[in-house]
């Protein structure tokens, strides 16, 4: 709730930033510009033009903001991040005003439109800026002086998690951590942190506990002889929104893991598997909608054709749907061309081979080709999937792949694909062993994720379906 207050603040402040630039800007076109265009004063007026941009062009500004991330942490900001960040996204926005509305105004000569980009520059930005400015560092000097701070857990109970909790007590200048208690790996029957916060629970029940306790951050604290167990910890965490930290040790620090990001706070590994820059998220996502109904128009003689193909090649539906496992572990239900006998699955969920009596002479085309899979792209439009990224699976094959390599819910960060690394790398899995060989690829995917892997993904991807290499 906090942060959608602290949130507000920041649009509305850009808003009216826009509005007051706008304005001051049309003022200095009218009154300045144009007697040198008309050769006499000219009154100054606000038309039509004026009121309407003085809506849209605030909107766009927000719009521009959101992509740029920069309403994703209303909390914690640097300064001279934010200063940079704000250059940046004014330059481009101003850029973009520039060309698209004032480029076709009448000059006198070019100096003229010099001084309007930089006027436009110069407003937008300290109208932006000097708010933004004040914000943040009235929150960091609340932060500092501990009046604001955010619920906090330590995972450990020995002396690493005694130490931190005594180093972060001890600063004079706060960094915004409150701890509310603890949470053990090993059961004891003592802890050294008994004495100085609550015992909230063990590990296996950390989702709980974030939920009951309203924890923002988690600081992993584990002695050397439990880091075996950190995989374990990372897994447990997977699916909730906190910000988790993990004190490092000099080898973290040798081989450069660890980034300074305050000069009062602890040097925290933070562990944050979005590495994927926020205006590519939204890219990426607009992406996924955009060539998505271009592939539905393109294909669409296509999708009529193996819809014949399917009917003549067996009785049964076209379509074939089931519910596979999503985003967060939402399930989903989804769509392919039927490739398989119907009933293939009485017997229960079984993956296919390259043998498969299930298979029909058309459905080996199709999977062969990939030709199943494109009724996904509507899974694409509604959200379900995106058309790059780790493939989905049944609950019933993904109870077993977690038994054999619980790092799997790692792939449930994101939105699964059409296609991936995995499936262009490995091609289809026949057993639950494949399915895990494959599992590192779509791991490695997730950890380098960008517009330009996903691009190079599906240019293999076409390139598999030209060539029939499917299976």
């Amino acid at each position: 709730m906090q942060q959608s207050k602290q949130n507000l603040k920041y649009i509305f402040f850009d808003f009216c930033a826009a509005a007051i630039a706008w304005t001051f800007f049309y003022s200095f076109r009218k009154l300045y510009i144009e007697p040198i265009k008309f050769g006499y004063e000219i009154p100054l007026s606000f038309d039509r033009t004026f009121y309407f941009a003085l809506i849209i062009l605030p909107l766009f500004w927000i719009f521009l903001h959101l992509l740029s991330g920069y309403y994703k942490t209303p909390y914690r900001k640097s300064r001279l991040q934010e200063l940079g960040q704000t250059l940046l996204t004014t330059m481009l926005g101003v850029t973009i005003i520039f060309f698209v509305f004032i480029l076709d105004d009448w000059v006198g000569t070019y100096k003229q439109y010099y001084m309007l980009y930089l006027t436009l520059f110069l407003l937008q930005f300290s109208f932006t800026y000097i708010p933004r400015l004040i914000i943040t560092t009235r929150t960091n000097k609340r932060v500092h002086n501990r009046k604001l701070w955010f619920n906090t857990i330590i995972i450990g109970s020995n002396k690493k998690a005694l130490k931190l909790l005594e180093e972060v007590e001890s600063q004079k200048i706060s960094s915004g951590l409150r701890f509310v208690g603890f949470v053990y790996v090993d059961k004891q029957e003592h802890y050294l942190l008994d004495k100085h916060l609550p015992n909230l629970g063990e590990i296996s029940e950390i989702k709980e506990i974030i939920a009951a306790h309203k924890i923002e951050e988690i600081v992993i604290a584990i002695e050397s002889r439990e880091h075996c167990k950190i995989k374990n910890i990372i897994n447990k965490l997977q699916g909730t929104k906190v910000l988790i930290k993990v004190i490092p040790d000099m080898y973290d620090i040798l081989i450069g893991k660890v980034r300074m990001s305050s000069i009062f706070g602890m040097p925290l590994i933070e562990i944050n598997h979005n590495i994927m820059p926020v205006w590519q998220q939204h890219g990426k996502r607009f992406l996924d909608v955009f060539l998505s109904i271009l592939a539905i128009i393109i294909l669409l003689p296509v999708y009529i054709g193996l819809v014949i193909g399917v009917k003549l090649s067996s009785p049964g539906p076209v379509l074939y749907s089931h519910f596979r496992v999503g985003r967060n572990g939402n399930p989903f239900k989804i769509y392919k061309f039927r490739s398989m006998v119907v009933d293939a699955e009485k017997n229960g969920p079984a993956l296919s081979s390259k043998s498969d009596n299930r298979v029909t002479k058309f459905g080996r085309f199709l999977r062969k080709t990939r030709l199943d899979e494109i009724p996904q792209f509507f899974n694409v439009i509604k959200g379900d999937m995106s058309l790059v990224g780790p493939r989905p699976e049944r609950q019933f094959f993904i109870d077993q792949i977690i038994q054999k390599a619980p790092h799997y819910v790692h792939l449930l960060s994101v939105r699964p694909g059409i296609t991936s690394w995995g499936q262009v790398k490995y091609g289809y899995a026949e057993n639950v062993d494949q399915m895990i060989e494959r599992l590192k690829y779509d791991i490695i995917y997730i950890e380098n994720r960008s517009l330009f892997i996903d691009f190079k993904i599906m240019i293999y991807t076409i390139k598999i379906v030209f060539q029939g290499k499917g299976l």
